[in-house]
């Protein structure tokens, strides 16, 4: 569990709502002067282990809301662009989107902001690399390296950990935040984590 000054971030590098939140869990980190522990994870087993519905199996009611008519409000309210339709490669797999995030390190934020924007705007095949690699060029940062570590067992067994972890603690969905162990689910709390950083909710 993190102690003070840390806030775990659970999350895949292909989520609509990791993506809206991005930009504003940043600014927290900053305001606040705590750092953010990029935990990505492979969202299907967690979704699995926490009984969630895959996606095709869901009502018509339920995408239309979730991932119609919400996205485009949470877009404007964080003034985000976003493609209007699910993305082409969004089934992809995330290893390697999620690993160039974890062998980031200390470049973690522009680089996940990076490739959750390239999904989310730019229907961009983050599982192909010569896109993560542009990217991460496009960031500043060495695309040529971040792609070797991102492949390295190292750095593939800490995605497996992350996963194996956001499992046991009970996470059920991207994006996932701890603050001090307290679990909050979703973007729209983000408010709350800001305000949990200051003054714990009472147990």
């Amino acid at each position: 569990m993190a102690k003070d000054g840390i806030i775990e971030y659970f999350y895949a590098a292909h989520s609509a709502y990791a993506y809206l939140g991005a930009w504003e869990l940043a600014r927290i980190a900053k305001q606040t002067g705590w750092t953010v522990q990029h935990r990505p994870f492979d969202f299907a087993p967690v979704m699995a282990a926490a009984g969630g519905k895959a996606f095709r199996t869901r009502t018509p009611a339920h995408i239309n809301y979730f991932f119609g008519r919400e996205l485009v409000r949470w877009a404007e309210w964080r003034d985000l662009p976003m493609i209007g339709h699910r993305p082409t490669y969004h089934d992809h797999p995330l290893a390697l989107a999620n690993g160039m995030i974890i062998a980031g390190g200390a470049d973690a934020d522009v680089l996940s902001q990076a490739i959750l924007q390239a999904h989310w705007r730019d229907d961009a095949d983050i599982a192909d690399k010569e896109t993560l690699r542009a990217l991460a060029d496009g960031s500043g940062l060495d695309g040529t390296a971040l792609l070797d570590s991102a492949i390295s067992e190292a750095v593939q067994t800490r995605h497996r950990i992350n996963t194996d972890e956001a499992i046991a603690r009970g996470v059920f969905g991207s994006p996932t935040y701890f603050i001090r162990g307290d679990m909050f689910y979703g973007q729209d709390r983000l408010q709350m984590v800001e305000r949990a950083i200051t003054t714990p909710f009472a147990v």
